[in-house]
C-alpha cells in the first residue's frame, strides 16, 4: 500500500507514455514512495522545462535587418541529466551499454582514433561475432573428401565480408597517400581571422594531409604526369576545415559546368579504356584546345611540377580566392600556399617513365619512408591577404581559377608551418575513407563567388554518400572532428552516434531547447555581400584573357624550364593521332610566346598555324617575370633523405665505401650497397660487403646520384655488366651527381661520359676524376646532390 504522506493523483501519467490531464498538481508533487525517483525527476523536469519557455524569443531574430546578427537560441539547463535522455533505464549497466552514466553535453564518436584502433598482439582468431575460431585453414565438410556444409557460418562470414571489401574508387584523385601530423600558427591573426587554427601564437592544430594524382586509377603509378591534390584536413577545436587544393595554383577551367567535361576528356578513353594515368591522347586535348582558358594550366602542367621529386619537395596551393573573417565581421581576400622546406625539385621524363616501371609506388614509398626515419616532411603556410578594393584594380579578375595573383603585386606572408611526423596505420581505414570537402569550413574562414569554387562545394560532398556509403560519412573515424558534434541529423547508413533523449528538432522545449543556435559570435555566419546584376549564364570581361599570365609563367621560368615545357608538349601531341588537334594546340601558345610555339611546331613537324582567336575585349596585360613562378627558386637546404647507389662488386676498397656510406648517412641521406646481386662480397682486405639491393631491383631512376669507390677487381666486374653500364649512364642522361674514385672512372669511359660540359667548362657534378682526396670529393659530391640536377649537361637529344 501506497504512503499515506504521498500523492498518487496522477500517478498513471507519469508511468505512462500518452496523454496526461490538463489539471491537478504538477509531476513533481508526487513522493518517491509512489513512483520510481529517476522517472519522476525525468518527466518533472521536462514539465519544467517546457513551462521556462512559452515562446521562441528567436523569431524575431529572422526578419530584416535582425538577420545579419542571428542571436543565441533560446535555451535552459536540464535539472537532471535523466532530462535528456532516452530512458531512464540508461543506468542499468553492462560490458556492452556501459557504465550507466551518461556525460552531460558529450559526443564520445569525437575522440582520438584510440577508440577505434584495434592491436591483435597475443590474442586468438575470431568472427566478426567474437566467436574464437578453431581451425582457419579448412571448410567445414561432409567427410574429407565431401561436399561443403552450408551450415559452416565462419567460412559464409570470411568469404562475404571479402567479397565486400572495394569500395568505389574517387572519381578524381584515385590513386594517393598521406600521414598525420600538426599545423602550427607562428603568430595569432586574430586582426584578419578568428579562425581557430590562427587563433594563438603556437597554437597546433592535428591535421590528416593527403597527396594524390588527379587522373590515373586507384592502381595506377605515382609518377604519371599530372596534377597532384595537396588536401589538409585541419582538426580544429571549432570544427573540421579542410583546405582541398593542388600542387599548382590554377586550374584548366573557370566554372564547375566544364568539370564534368574535363574529367571525361581526360579519363582513357570510353571506347577502349586507354591510357591509363596520361593526358597524352586525343580525347584530352580535343578538349582543351577548344578551351582557350586552359592555355595557362597547360604550361604548368607541361613544365617539371607535373612530375614531382617527391610528395615532400612540391608547393601546395588553395587555388581558389577565399575571404578570411575577423570577429567583428570584417573580411578581406586570401590565397593559401604551401612550400615545402626540402625544396621544390622535378623529374626529368624519362626519368618517370623508368620510376614506373621499377617502383609504381615510388611517392608513397618516399613518404612513408622519410616519416618513418624521422625526417619528417615540413612546409611552411604562406598567405596573400588583399581588398576587394585592391582586387577590382587587378588586371585580373580573382574569381577566375586561371589566375594567379603575383607575388609582386600581393607579397605571401609567412603564418605557420606543417609538419607531417606519423603514419597511418591502416590505409583503408584512414587513407581511403577519408572523405575532404570544400564545404568544411569553419568561422573565420568564408567563400568568394568563385564559379569553380561554388560548383566544388556541392561536388566534394555528393561524391562521399556514393563513395563512403550514406550521408554518414562524417563518423568514419579519420573523418569525425574533434570538436563536439551535435545537431539533430539522425539514422541513416552505417549510423555510429546514439543520440539520448526524445528530440530531434529545433527550436523546441522538450529538450530544454537543446542543442540551441550558437549565434553571430559563436556561430558560423557568412559574410554578407550585396548582389545586384541579372540572373545570367555567362562570364565577366577580365575572365577572357587567356594568355597574358600564361606569359607571365613562360617567361618567368629558367631557360632548362622552358626546354622541358616544350619537350613535354612535344611528347604529349606526338602520341595524339590527329592532326588538327596538334595545330589548334600550337595556335594557343602562337599567343603566348613565339620561341615556345616555334619550339613545340618544330618538334611536331609543321610550321606554326596562326594564332588562335583572342576573344578578350581587353588590351593584353605585360607583366614583369616572377622569380617565384621558377622551381629553382625553392632550392634544397640539405641532402635529407635523398637516396644515393654506392655501386660494389668483390675487390671493392672496402675502407672508401665504408667511409663514404659513413659520411652519407651522417648528412641525413640514404646510401644503399648496390650490386650485380643480392648476397656478400669480398671487398680488396678480404672483409665482407653486404649488397642491399641489386641493380636489377634497384635501378638508377631510383637513386638521386651515385657513388662508385675505387678497386681494380670490382671496376673489371662492372664493365662487363651491361645492367650496370646502363644505370650509370641513366645517372648521367638524368643530370644526376657521379662521384668515380681511382680506376672507376674507365667505367664512366666506356660508356663515353665526358668530364666536361657541353660548352666546355669541368662538370661540377663529375666527382673524383681530379684525385682529389676522399674527404674533399664526399663534400663536392654532397654538395653536387644539394643541387639536385646539373642542368647544364643537359641536351635535347642526349648525347650519351
Amino acid at each position: 500500500m501506497p504512503s499515506k504522506k504521498t500523492s498518487t493523483e496522477n500517478a498513471g501519467t507519469v508511468l505512462s507514455t500518452i496523454a496526461g490531464p490538463s489539471s491537478g498538481p504538477p509531476p513533481g508533487s508526487k513522493g518517491p514512495a509512489a513512483l520510481p525517483s529517476d522517472l519522476l525527476k525525468k518527466i518533472a523536469g521536462t514539465a519544467s522545462m517546457s513551462e521556462q519557455m512559452p515562446d521562441n524569443p528567436a523569431k524575431p531574430g529572422e526578419i530584416g535587418a535582425a538577420a545579419y546578427d542571428p542571436p543565441v537560441g533560446n535555451h535552459v539547463e536540464p535539472p537532471h541529466p535523466a532530462v535528456t535522455g532516452s530512458t531512464v533505464s540508461e543506468r542499468n549497466a553492462s560490458d556492452k551499454v556501459g557504465a550507466g552514466k551518461s556525460v552531460p553535453g558529450n559526443n564520445a564518436t569525437t575522440e582520438s582514433l584510440d577508440r577505434v584502433r584495434v592491436d591483435s598482439g597475443g590474442q586468438v582468431l575470431t568472427t566478426n561475432q567474437g566467436v574464437p575460431i578453431a581451425d582457419n585453414q579448412n571448410s567445414l565438410k561432409a567427410s574429407l573428401r565431401g561436399p561443403t556444409a552450408m551450415e559452416d557460418f565462419i567460412l559464409r562470414e570470411k568469404i562475404t565480408h571479402f567479397d565486400h571489401e572495394r569500395i568505389p574508387e574517387r572519381v578524381v584523385h584515385a590513386r594517393g597517400s598521406a600521414a598525420h601530423g600538426y599545423f602550427e600558427c607562428y603568430k595569432a591573426l586574430t586582426q584578419l581571422t578568428r579562425a581557430a587554427p590562427f587563433a594563438e601564437d603556437g597554437k597546433r592544430t592535428p591535421v590528416f594531409v593527403r597527396f594524390s594524382t588527379v587522373a590515373g586509377e586507384r592502381g595506377s603509378t605515382d609518377t604519371a604526369r599530372d596534377v597532384r591534390g595537396f588536401a589538409v584536413k585541419f582538426y580544429t577545436d571549432e570544427g573540421n576545415w579542410d583546405l582541398v587544393g593542388n600542387n599548382i595554383p590554377i586550374f584548366f577551367i573557370q566554372d564547375a559546368m566544364k568539370f564534368p567535361d574535363l574529367v571525361h576528356a581526360v579519363k582513357p578513353e570510353p571506347h577502349f579504356a586507354m591510357p591509363q594515368a596520361s593526358s597524352a591522347h586525343d580525347t584530352y586535348w580535343d578538349f582543351v584546345s577548344l578551351m582557350p582558358e586552359s592555355t595557362h594550366m597547360l604550361l604548368w602542367q607541361m613544365s617539371d611540377r607535373a612530375i614531382p621529386r617527391s610528395y615532400r619537395m612540391m608547393q601546395g596551393f588553395g587555388v581558389h580566392t577565399f575571404r578570411l573573417v575577423n570577429a567583428a565581421g570584417e573580411s578581406v581576400f586570401c590565397k593559401f600556399h604551401w612550400t615545402p622546406l626540402a625544396g621544390t625539385h622535378g623529374l626529368a621524363w624519362d626519368e618517370a617513365v623508368k620510376i614506373s616501371g621499377a617502383d609504381p609506388d615510388f611517392h608513397r614509398r618516399d613518404l612513408w619512408e622519410a616519416i618513418e626515419a624521422g625526417a619528417y616532411p615540413e612546409w611552411e603556410l604562406g598567405l596573400q591577404v588583399f581588398s576587394e578594393e585592391q582586387a577590382e584594380a587587378f588586371e585580373f579578375d580573382v574569381l577566375d581559377a586561371t589566375k594567379i595573383v603575383p607575388e609582386e603585386l600581393v607579397p605571401i606572408v609567412p603564418v605557420g608551418r606543417l609538419v607531417l611526423n606519423r603514419n597511418p596505420d591502416n590505409f583503408f581505414a584512414e587513407t581511403e575513407q577519408v572523405a575532404f570537402c570544400t564545404a568544411h569550413i569553419v568561422p573565420g574562414i568564408d567563400f568568394t563567388n568563385d564559379p569553380l569554387l561554388q560548383g566544388r562545394i556541392h561536388s566534394y560532398l555528393d561524391t562521399q554518400i556514393s563513395r563512403l556509403g550514406g550521408a554518414n560519412f562524417h563518423e568514419i573515424p579519420i573523418n569525425a572532428p574533434i570538436a563536439q558534434v551535435h545537431n539533430n541529423q539522425r539514422d541513416g547508413m552505417h549510423r555510429q552516434a546514439i543520440a539520448r533523449g526524445r528530440v530531434s528538432y529545433e527550436p523546441n522545449s522538450l529538450g530544454g531547447g537543446c542543442p540551441f543556435q550558437a549565434g553571430r559570435m559563436q556561430g558560423f555566419t557568412s559574410v554578407p555581400e550585396p548582389i545586384a546584376g541579372d540572373k545570367v549564364r555567362g562570364k565577366p570581361e577580365k575572365f577572357a584573357d587567356h594568355y597574358s599570365q600564361a606569359r607571365l609563367f613562360w617567361q618567368s621560368q629558367s631557360p632548362t624550364e622552358q626546354k622541358h615545357i616544350i619537350k613535354a608538349f612535344r611528347f604529349e601531341l606526338t602520341r595524339v593521332q590527329t592532326q588538327a588537334i596538334r595545330q589548334r594546340v600550337v595556335s594557343l601558345l602562337a599567343n603566348v610566346d613565339d620561341e615556345l610555339a616555334q619550339g613545340v611546331a618544330q618538334g611536331l613537324g609543321f610550321p606554326v598555324p596562326p594564332p588562335a582567336p583572342n576573344i578578350s575585349p581587353l588590351p593584353p596585360h605585360t607583366y614583369e617575370p616572377s622569380p617565384g613562378l621558377s622551381m629553382m627558386s625553392y632550392p634544397a637546404p640539405d641532402i635529407r633523405t635523398r637516396r644515393i647507389a654506392i655501386l660494389v662488386a668483390p675487390g671493392t676498397d672496402g675502407a672508401m665505401a665504408r667511409a663514404l656510406y659513413g659520411a652519407l648517412v651522417e648528412a641525413g641521406a640514404v646510401p644503399r650497397l648496390v650490386g650485380p646481386m643480392l648476397g656478400e662480397i669480398a671487398d680488396d682486405k678480404g672483409k665482407p660487403l653486404h649488397v642491399e639491393i641489386s641493380v636489377e631491383a634497384g635501378p638508377a631512376a631510383l637513386y638521386d646520384a651515385v657513388a662508385i669507390p675505387n678497386g681494380s677487381d670490382a671496376t673489371a666486374t662492372l664493365l662487363k655488366d651491361g645492367h650496370v653500364l646502363e644505370f650509370i649512364k641513366d645517372q648521367y642522361r638524368h643530370c644526376k651527381p657521379i662521384l668515380a674514385l681511382g680506376v672507376a672512372s674507365a667505367l664512366l669511359e666506356k660508356i663515353g661520359i665526358p668530364p666536361a660540359l657541353p660548352d666546355g667548362e669541368p662538370d661540377p657534378g663529375i666527382v673524383g676524376l681530379a684525385g682529389e682526396s676522399l674527404e674533399s670529393a664526399t663534400a663536392a659530391f654532397i654538395s653536387a646532390i644539394r643541387q639536385h640536377k646539373i642542368f647544364e649537361r643537359e641536351t635535347d637529344p642526349p648525347l650519351v
